[in-house]
């Protein structure tokens, strides 16, 4: 695996959209950003951050200027600018082979999961989910992005399970208010666990299985001494879909070598039969060790995950410690 070198305080972090822009947010940008600077980092935006629309640009183009943030001498470290849906478009342009050649971290968060999922199970390269470059604009900053803010400048702490997390979602509340009592739930009882760490956003996982982009098969067999650890961030997918999700999954071969499945709170559930998200867990996943309602994905606060690191996991009396060492 494949470490980049963390990026130092005056040191320069480049931000494209491979997705959306963050025109509708301008202000919020302009305040994440502010965060970015007082911790020293210089920052760096290719020309559709800012346009207000769900495709920052088209395909071709945020293609483009993703690969020409890595061509970039002066940037360190790449940050995706937000979310969106339609990441999805811009891989057959994306330059793999000169991310490769010059591997720098990506971070990302939702969508974003479009690229750092290839990078990673295709290039070796360890890559950062649970953060955007517009993820640090509530202040005070809370404890999560802290923890990010500290995995940035190479400090992997161990990041433990919050006390209480935010029912609404952050996008749709006035004000921020952590009022709901965090439960992590097992399927195995009590657990300690070690393994590779991979996964992202599930719905956007799901459309890469099968393409050229996955080559999970490949990154399983390299790593199978020490197993996987997949962590699943379920944005809107329904029971039943995350249910035949994860079994098309299991049919492609992905947990051939998995220690155990991590599965963040869903941020909004649905079910179209009576079907629960702990049934879809069970029928699917079988005798996998998984840890569900965990603090990963889109309900804040959040941990960030690293794509490629050895993870450590505790989990005892609904309470869990995550330890990242890259080795």
């Amino acid at each position: 695996m494949i470490y980049p070198e963390f990026i130092q305080k005056k040191e320069t972090i480049g931000i494209c959209a491979p997705s959306a822009g963050v025109g509708k947010k301008i202000p919020d940008f302009e305040a994440s950003l502010k965060t970015l600077h007082e911790c020293g980092y210089r920052t760096k935006e290719t020309a559709s951050v800012r346009v207000f629309a769900d495709r920052s640009a088209d395909a071709q183009t945020r293609a483009r200027e993703l690969n020409e943030l890595f061509a970039d001498d002066e940037v360190k470290m790449v940050m995706s600018a937000a979310g969106g849906d339609f990441l999805f478009e811009i891989l057959p342009y994306v330059d793999f082979a000169q991310m490769k050649a010059h591997p720098k971290w990506l971070s990302g968060a939702s969508d974003p999961t479009g690229i750092l999922f290839p990078y990673t199970v295709s290039c070796d390269v360890a890559t950062m989910y649970g953060f955007n470059a517009g993820s640090f604009d509530i202040l005070p900053l809370p404890d999560h992005l802290k923890n990010a803010l500290s995995f940035v400048r190479g400090d992997l702490i161990t990041q433990k399970s919050f006390d209480m997390y935010m029912k609404t979602p952050g996008f749709l509340a006035e004000k921020i208010e952590f009022d709901t009592p965090v439960q992590w739930i097992s399927t195995a009882g009590d657990i300690h666990v070690t393994g590779r760490c991979i996964g992202g956003c599930i719905d956007v996982l799901k459309d890469l299985i099968g393409t050229e982009y996955e080559t999970v098969r490949a990154f399983d067999e390299r790593y199978q001494e020490d197993g996987l650890i997949w962590y699943f961030d379920n944005f809107s997918l329904g029971a039943e879909v995350f249910y035949r999700t994860l079994l098309q999954m299991r049919y492609a071969g992905w947990f051939r070598h998995t220690n155990a499945v991590i599965v963040g709170r869903v941020l909004f559930e649905s079910s179209d039969t009576g079907m629960t998200y702990a049934e879809a867990i069970e029928r699917s996943l079988g005798s996998i060790p998984v840890l569900y309602q965990a603090d990963v994905g889109h309900t804040i606060p959040s941990m960030t995950m690293i794509n490629g690191a050895m993870l450590d996991v505790t989990y005892e009396k609904g309470r869990a410690a995550l330890r990242f060492s890259l080795e």
